[in-house]
């Protein structure tokens, strides 16, 4: 077969699996009638044609009756949402809030939707704000239980550049536009790096719907970036109306410098919840006396975490006593990306005042090294917009577990965890959204699609309840049906592997099965999931650690026989491209073939050009390189960097390798990658290099990620046949 027909057999099945829907969020509201509610989905799907994302609604009536604990009705067609950036239904469901996002300077139009029409449409002009934040870190939309406000996080208004004309400097902010005068660049501002450059600051803002008016809060520091903003409970006498949200420092670079640090997958930057008033309830503060210094500190953001250094997903219970939220201390205090998390909560006061100091108490704290299978601490990505079940007290997460991600539930009051999804199960589940006692999830594996499932639970003669899940029929099963039928000759496992030093614990690695086709993950030190000690073995040790976890596990798979040693491919991305480049160099004769995208493959290069030369330091000095991480590092430092690096053992390297890079990527910026490919070359290596210009580090432009998957299965197939 050649090179033209491999690429149209293999382009046609990558097709299949492209055009899977992923489910991006649901939510459930109730009805008068108990046994009756009715969920709502947003569905995402890949686009090719257009290069982006056909973005739907999907809805499901959910009945329960005694004999049957759940029956769903769905809506015979999905409802296209052209150009929706997001969409935010209110708490009863009968409104939803609509976000069009401007792009090239255009405004942002909001909509409130009711049942029947569209009610109110608002075009919010740059100079207000920009864009809303959609990404899963800084997005925050709120609406207030009575449905009259909505909270959100947008970028502020660009700041005013200045103005030239054939005369010369004209003034700052000149708005005039014609032929004979330009824009100038201004100051450069700093950004969050990765994915947000180009990004306004995270700006907190409120939509009165009545009035169509959007105001900005106020009393918010400039050297806070905010996001995932709640309403507060009213107080009982329901006069004024409080917002908490996250603010994240931005002065964290290096010694204290003013610097943002990148924080996409970050949560090790510092930040603290805050309280402020609605902007829309300062009359009442601006009415009152001069010397009232009660009605001046109600205008300024109220620290209320002052005490611990990361606060974020705040929640407060459904009948307002609690605010509970997750904390990432460890990884701020070690300088640790991604560490063990622990979940907070503070008793909030029916008459709370912005000046009043709150307790923070633990209710899930940090494990450091779980007992056998036992639970081995929180490790949270995010967390659902309503995650209560109706009892007020129990808490709905999504946390990694050894190699996968399991659903707790977590009682506030008294800090139990319980894993309610199947502890027999090798996939990963995701709580979509809560039904009452109930629970809507997904579930996958690497050879299975995503599969909607419906939790309840049953109670046992000796009164103990247990979680059952029953799949759910759903019309996304027709579009999963043709790739469910290409993985079926698959199998799939998890095996525990003894690693070579005795002293520790068992690594997991992840298998997937066909007649000629192993998939190999190895997952235990360093990986979240696993707890906070084997997490925090790894950085100082990158390089060596990680690199014979994964050649103890591909040395005991061929042990046991079940893959052929002499067709070993291996395939990473950022870290996992760190470690394929490391591979391919200290076990030369091991791996037939290789690709990599975004690879770290030099960290002396990568210090200065990466959003998080911290990360540089903490993977190879250990968490004491913070001390004297520096812009300017030591030709030791450098030196330890290089040594650390898959650069230092290129000249063993023999695998062919392919190098896929995203020209826009701000994490591990192209010259990375070229660098290693170019000096392969200059050793007469065998690499091709593909260059995608407008991608990030994820490579997550729909035709960019089709092509770079397609190239990585065809260049496998030509090195391994």
């Amino acid at each position: 077969m050649d090179a033209s027909e491999e690429y149209a057999l293999q382009s046609k099945l990558l097709l299949e699996f492209t055009n899977v829907p992923s489910i991006d969020s649901a939510w459930v509201f109730k009805s008068k009638n108990e046994d009756r509610s009715t969920a709502m989905y947003s569905i995402s799907q890949t686009n090719l044609l257009a290069n982006n994302k056909r973005k739907y609604v999907l809805f499901s009536h959910i009945m329960r009756n005694d004999t049957n604990p759940m029956n769903f009705q769905w809506s015979p067609f999905p409802i296209q949402m052209d150009g929706v950036s997001i969409v935010v239904p209110s708490p009863s469901g009968s409104k939803l809030f609509v976000v069009r996002n401007g792009e090239n300077g255009s405004p942002t139009k909001l909509e409130i939707v009711g049942q029947s029409h569209v009610d109110k449409e608002i075009h919010v002009a740059q100079s207000v704000h920009g864009p809303l934040y959609t990404d899963e870190w800084f997005h925050g939309i709120s609406w207030n239980q009575e449905e009259n406000f909505i909270a959100f996080i947008a970028e502020e208004s660009p700041a005013l550049k200045p103005a030239f004309d054939d005369n010369g400097y004209k003034r700052e902010g000149y708005s005039e536009k014609d032929s004979n005068n330009w824009k100038g660049q201004g100051d450069w501002e700093e950004d969050w790096g990765e994915t947000y450059s180009k990004k306004g600051r995270p700006s907190l803002f409120v939509l009165d719907i009545a009035s169509v008016e959007v105001r900005a809060a106020k009393g918010i520091s400039r050297s806070l970036s905010v996001g995932q903003v709640v309403w507060a409970p009213a107080s009982s006498c329901g006069r004024q109306k409080y917002l908490v949200f996250v603010g994240w420092l931005e002065h964290n670079g290096f010694q204290n410098t003013p610097r943002k640090l990148g924080i996409k997958y970050c949560s090790n930057r510092p930040c603290s919840l805050y309280a402020t008033l609605c902007p829309f309830e300062e009359s009442d503060v601006d009415n009152a006396p001069v010397s009232d210094d009660k009605s001046e500190s109600a205008l300024v953001a109220s620290n209320l975490t002052p005490s611990i250094s990361s606060a974020f997903f705040p929640q407060f219970s459904k009948d307002g006593k609690l605010l509970v939220f997750l904390s990432a201390n460890r990884a701020v205090n070690t300088g640790a990306h991604n560490a063990t998390n622990s979940l907070q909560k503070i008793n909030w006061p029916s008459e709370w005042k912005i000046d009043q100091h709150l307790e923070i108490t633990d209710v899930v704290s940090i494990v450091m090294c779980p007992q056998d299978s036992g639970f081995p601490g929180l490790y949270c990505s995010s967390m659902i917009p309503d995650p209560w079940l109706s009892d007020q007290r129990t808490l709905i997460l999504t946390s990694a577990w050894r190699s996968t991600e399991v659903i707790l539930s977590v009682d506030v009051l008294s800090g139990n965890v319980t894993r309610i999804s199947p502890e027999n199960s090798v996939y990963s589940w995701s709580a979509l959204a809560i039904d009452g006692r109930n629970v809507l999830a997904v579930s996958s594996s690497p050879i299975d699609p995503p599969q909607i499932k419906y939790g309840h639970q049953v109670s046992s003669k000796d009164q103990t309840c247990t979680w059952v899940w029953d799949e759910v029929n759903n019309p996304l099963m027709t579009a999963n049906k043709k790739v469910k039928a290409l993985l079926s000759y698959h199998e799939f496992s998890i095996l525990k592997i003894p690693v070579s030093n005795p002293t520790d614990d068992l690594s997991d690695v992840m298998i997937a099965e066909t007649h000629d086709i192993i998939s190999l993950s190895s997952k235990k030190r360093g990986t979240p999931g696993f707890g906070e000690e084997a997490l925090q073995s790894l950085p100082g040790k990158v390089g060596s650690q990680d690199v014979q976890d994964c050649l103890t596990a591909l040395d005991y798979v061929i042990k046991e026989g079940l893959i052929d040693a002499s067709k070993v491919a291996v395939v990473g991305i950022s870290h996992g491209g760190f470690l394929t480049t490391h591979l391919i160099g200290q076990a030369p004769d091991r791996f037939m073939v290789a690709a990599a995208r975004n690879p770290v493959c030099n960290l002396s290069l990568m210090l200065g050009t990466t959003d998080i030369p911290d990360w540089c330091y903490s993977v190879a000095c250990g968490t004491q390189g913070r001390q004297y991480a520096s812009e300017s590092p030591s030709l030791d430092d450098l030196r330890l960097f290089y040594q650390k690096s898959p650069i230092a053992h290129i000249s063993k390297v023999k695998a062919p390798l392919l190098m896929l890079l995203g020209g826009a990527d701000l994490r591990v910026p192209a010259s990375n990658g070229l660098q290693y490919a170019r000096a392969l070359r200059e050793r007469g290596g065998d690499v091709r290099i593909m260059m995608f210009p407008e991608d990030i580090h994820e490579i997550n432009i729909p035709q960019s990620d089709f092509e770079s998957f397609l190239n990585i299965g065809v260049w496998f197939k030509k090195h391994l046949s």
